[in-house]
Order: structure tokens, then sequence, then C-alpha cells
């Protein structure tokens, strides 16, 4: 389904708006160094259900909650938030995944440059207020390998993910329910104004009329 640049923007506009609202408004706490798979919703909340499109949404925000670590370990060191071997290696993983999964790879390549901007737009962000705030910057370094380690297996599982769900991603309803499906799951994580945008930014070309191409 082709959808409108400005359609799309208010969609993601609207469904950082709306997690932010919906949730407590606290940041995402960065999960351990040798776990960086976030916490779930609140105790004795009822979860999302399940639909084709849930395990991306979901797989997503578990990708964004390893940002705040990949963030961390940067901090202060000097190394640059982009890192252009790092994504080529990332996209060429991904593409040969794809093909093993019986993923499109295109499509899938267009997903996780998706991923990926989301990443770099929360680490920017989370300096930007580390900056303003010392406070709040973290007080150690994790392990940076490691973090890449998770990512890797959570790229993995994204992967299957994609080559699970063709048709429900360019089904005529794929945008409001990913959209839906969204904002469920940024309820559950209590993710903050930055996050939510983070996650919304990185399924952008989830749907088929969300290609990068328009905007």
């Amino acid at each position: 389904m082709q959808v409108t640049t400005s359609i799309r923007r208010a969609l993601l506009a609207g469904t950082a708006a709306a997690v932010l609202f919906a949730g407590t408004g606290s940041a995402v706490a960065a999960p351990a160094t040798g776990d960086a798979r976030p916490a779930v919703g609140p105790v004795g909340a009822a979860p999302a259900p399940a639909g084709p499109l849930r395990p991306l949404a979901a797989l997503s925000a578990d990708r964004l909650a390893t940002t705040d670590l990949v963030a961390a370990a940067k901090w202060g060191t000097g190394s640059p938030i982009d890192d252009p071997v790092r994504e080529r290696e990332v996209l060429a993983a991904v593409a040969a995944q794809a093909r093993r999964s019986g993923a499109d790879p295109e499509a899938t390549v267009r997903i996780f440059r998706d991923q990926i901007e989301a990443s770099k737009l929360v680490q920017r962000g989370l300096h930007r207020r580390w900056a303003a705030d010392p406070a709040q910057a973290p007080t150690s370094r994790p392990d940076l390998a490691r973090v890449r380690a998770e990512i890797n297996r959570i790229n993995a599982e994204l992967v299957r993910a994609i080559a699970a769900t063709p048709q429900a991603r360019t089904a005529p309803g794929c945008v409001p329910r990913l959209t839906v499906t969204a904002l469920r799951v940024g309820h559950e994580r209590h993710l903050d104004l930055l996050h939510a945008a983070g996650l919304a930014r990185s399924l952008r070309s989830v749907c088929g009329g969300w290609g990068p191409s328009d905007g």
C-alpha cells in the first residue's frame, strides 16, 4: 500500500507521542551488559494480543534497548556514533541471512537501514542528554563486543520474523496494524519520547509502502 510522506510522518509522530502518554514517561532502562533484552511492562499488565507484526515490533524494541548500552560504551571515548564499517557488516550479514531464510534481501536491508538509523537517533539523543545533565551520564562502560553479540542475536531473530511476514507486511492494513502494535509494545516497555521516536523510526520500512525513497 502506498502511503504519502505526510501521512507516514503523521503516523510516526503520533506513534511516538501516543507511546509517551500511554506509558509512564520514564526513560527505558538500559539492561545489564550480560542480558541486553529490555524488561517488559508492569507486573499484572495484560500482554498485547499476538499478531503477525508483533514480533517485528517487539524485536525492534529489543534491538533499540541495546542502543543505551552502545551509547554508554562510546560515551566519553571520542568514538563516533556513525560507524560505516560496522553498518556495512550488519547489512551484508542480514542480506545473507535473508537469502538463507527465504526473505527478500532488498526488503530486509531496507528494514535494517532503518534499525541502524533508529539506533543512531537514540544514541545522539542520549549523548545530548548526558552532556546537558552529567548526573544522568553512565558511570561504567559496557563491553561493546558483548553488546554487539547480543545485537547480532536479535538481528538473526528479526530476519526470521521478516521472512515469516511477507503477506502481513504488504497487506493493505499493515500501516494501522503496525502502528497499534508499536503503541502496545511501547506501552509495555515504558518508552520515553526519545525511545518511542526511535521505535517509530526503526519500523519505517516494515510495511510495503514505507520505503526510504519518499522521505
